[in-house]
């Protein structure tokens, strides 16, 4: 029988009668119970080491070493991100091919401390991944892949213009295109603005990141978001709080228990007074402690506005005039301004689009991204396939 056999013949059946014991997603008053505790980096990297340059310390995640003359995949992260919004692609694309991946934080931002934090200006972002490089592999650096996201999109090609990777190979961009960029600029404060500025623990972070959309795989924000928050007594970065205490996870548990559930505003003194209810039993314990604002956010965004248009302007006819096989993946077809139309139309890059995914592609859909690159060094001849390498070529395609 075919499958639209089957499925003619399954469309005339009677309608199950629905069994109360398991109700399904569809059912009023259903609630999936969504795990929101932080995951720990070493589930993805194998080490993390702090590398010392002449400006300060940068944390460094590397993927476990793969075979001699492997290519070393270099990944910076966007804007207000962290090297940990990596984690799951790296754990993909290594399972792919032979490979070494190495993700940073980018100054200013996670556990990398430097002079002059808040200089975000193009040159400077360039020169640290240059930096970094030469701090860890002098003059004997392997083939090097720089791969971006948004604003880490932006530094891979003010890096490989300004030739601060002689073993520089490729350059992989993610969702970030000049014209679309430069537009976005002007709402970008009022977004900022629009975001929590501190919350009441790591947990509750998490959960605002899937829920505002920030990244919709709710596996990668487990260990991504702890990376882009700090605690604001310690002052330190929330992954230095990992793993909790088994009773705060379990305690964070038990809120988050109805997570798509609504809280509701609590009432005013005079409204509760009126409802006559005055039993001891039931009223919460006057000293206990209830501290809303243990987080914020690492680094504040919108004090950097000065580079914005630093990062993107030229960027498009810069990210052309690149030497070296080039890739960009973007989250829609309608992000490619007209120098970009006219560049992959006379075949100066490979050009992919992934759709139903938001801005972070790949934290979305990491395993796609993965099978994405994964392609395109094959292709290019930069990397070879390990013995499970079986999995699905992505042709570049719109």
């Amino acid at each position: 029988m075919s499958s639209l056999q089957r499925v003619m013949m399954k469309s005339r059946l009677p309608p199950m009668c629905p069994n109360p014991r398991f109700p399904k997603p569809s059912d009023r008053g259903f609630r999936r119970q969504t795990d929101y505790n932080p995951l720990m980096w070493d589930e993805f990297f194998a080490e993390k080491k702090d590398v010392e340059t002449g400006k300060g310390k940068f944390r460094v995640y590397l993927s476990a070493p793969s075979e001699p003359g492997a290519p070393l995949l270099v990944l910076l992260h966007g804007g207000g991100f962290s090297a940990l919004s990596w984690a799951h692609f790296s754990s993909e694309v290594t399972k792919l091919i032979h490979c070494q991946c190495l993700a940073f934080d980018i100054r200013g931002h996670g556990d990398t401390y430097t002079e002059e934090e808040d200089d975000l200006s193009a040159e400077r972002l360039a020169t640290d991944v240059g930096d970094v490089m030469q701090a860890m592999y002098g003059e004997s650096a392997p083939p090097i892949i720089l791969m971006g996201h948004s604003m880490g999109g932006a530094i891979c090609v003010h890096a490989a213009n300004m030739f601060v990777l002689p073993s520089l190979i490729g350059v992989v961009v993610i969702d970030v295109v000049e014209g679309t960029a430069l537009e976005a600029l002007a709402s970008m404060q009022s977004f900022l603005r629009s975001r929590p500025t501190t919350f009441k623990s790591i947990q509750h972070a998490i959960e605002w990141c899937v829920r505002s959309g920030q990244v919709r795989n709710v596996e990668s924000a487990r260990v991504s978001m702890p990376g882009q928050i700090i605690n604001i007594e310690t002052k330190q970065l929330a992954t230095n709080e990992l793993p909790l205490k088994e009773d705060s996870a379990a305690e964070e548990k038990l809120e988050f228990k109805h997570p798509n559930a609504i809280a509701e505003d609590a009432e005013c003194g005079d409204t509760a007074s009126s409802s006559g209810n005055d039993d001891p039993a039931i009223q919460p314990p006057a000293n206990a402690p209830v501290n809303l604002r243990k987080y914020a956010w690492r680094i504040d965004l919108s004090k950097s506005e000065k580079y914005w248009e630093g990062w993107f302007s030229g960027l498009s006819q810069k990210f052309l005039d690149i030497h070296v096989p080039k890739l960009l993946l973007l989250a829609g077809i309608d992000n490619l301004d007209r120098a970009l139309t006219v560049g992959q139309m006379q075949g100066k890059f490979q050009l992919q689009v992934l759709a139903r995914c938001g801005h972070a592609v790949h934290e979305d859909r990491p395993h796609e991204v993965a099978e994405v690159l994964a392609t395109y060094l094959i292709r290019n001849r930069f990397a070879q396939p390990t013995t499970d390498g079986q999995f699905l070529r992505h042709l570049p395609a719109c």
